[in-house]
């Protein structure tokens, strides 16, 4: 059973290809604008600690010696890398990490939302860790951009860079995010849109996306 399980993990997740120091560095980039009320903030963050902590995530991960960063993102003047690159080399490191998100303070509270704007600073911070063979930007949201450089507006500089962005659309208060994320905001490919109906759903379904993201799955759109 053992070996079937290690045999299994080789099979899904693979291990860092030659000429890679990780196999993934992944930006987890949050929405704190002010559709997000304390209790969604505090949902989100939570929901994101216990998705990482996921057994079979956290061994991906580590198998991968991924590197994983955070950023909270609100208007086009409000983004802040919270939590800069941490190596996934063990479960220890993936623990600290995700004892550090639970802790992380909100940097805003009453500001717009600057989707593009959160896309060019993942980007920026991809240059940090060159060694690493798959680029990859999680981003979720309650609603569509509305101040700054529009996301639908960056695939030349998403491609240029390798960058593939998946987004986690939280419906709450509307509906048709999930066709917009779909249309402006993913990009590369296999990328994809994972849907929450609520913030309610933001737990289970943020840690059926890290899943897919770190499965490296290929469909394009999820509907719930």
């Amino acid at each position: 059973m053992l070996f079937f399980r290690s045999l299994l993990f080789s099979v899904l997740f693979g291990a860092p290809v030659g000429g890679f120091a990780c196999d993934l560095a992944l930006v987890l980039a949050v929405d704190v604008s002010g559709s997000v009320d304390a209790d969604e903030y505090r949902i989100q963050m939570d929901g994101l600690a216990e998705g990482l902590r996921d057994g079979i995530v956290a061994e991906a991960l580590v198998r991968g010696k991924a590197q994983v960063a955070l950023i909270q993102w609100s208007g086009s003047t409000r983004q802040e890398v919270s939590i800069p690159w941490v190596e996934i080399d063990d479960f220890s490191a993936l623990s600290g990490l995700a004892d550090r998100i639970q802790r992380v303070e909100r940097p805003w509270r009453n500001y717009s939302t600057a989707i593009g704007r959160a896309l060019l600073l993942a980007v920026e911070q991809f240059e940090l860790v060159p060694d690493c063979k798959r680029r990859v930007v999680d981003v979720s949201g309650d609603g569509t951009s509305n101040e700054g450089v529009l996301p639908g507006n960056l695939r030349e500089e998403l491609s240029s860079a390798g960058v593939t962005v998946n987004a986690l659309a939280i419906e709450e208060s509307d509906a048709d995010l999930t066709s917009y994320f779909f249309e402006n905001v993913i990009h590369g490919d296999g990328a994809f849109v994972a849907t929450a109906e609520s913030f309610a759903d933001y737990p289970s379904r943020i840690r059926m996306k890290l899943l897919r993201e770190v499965a490296r799955q290929t469909a394009r759109l999820e509907d719930g």
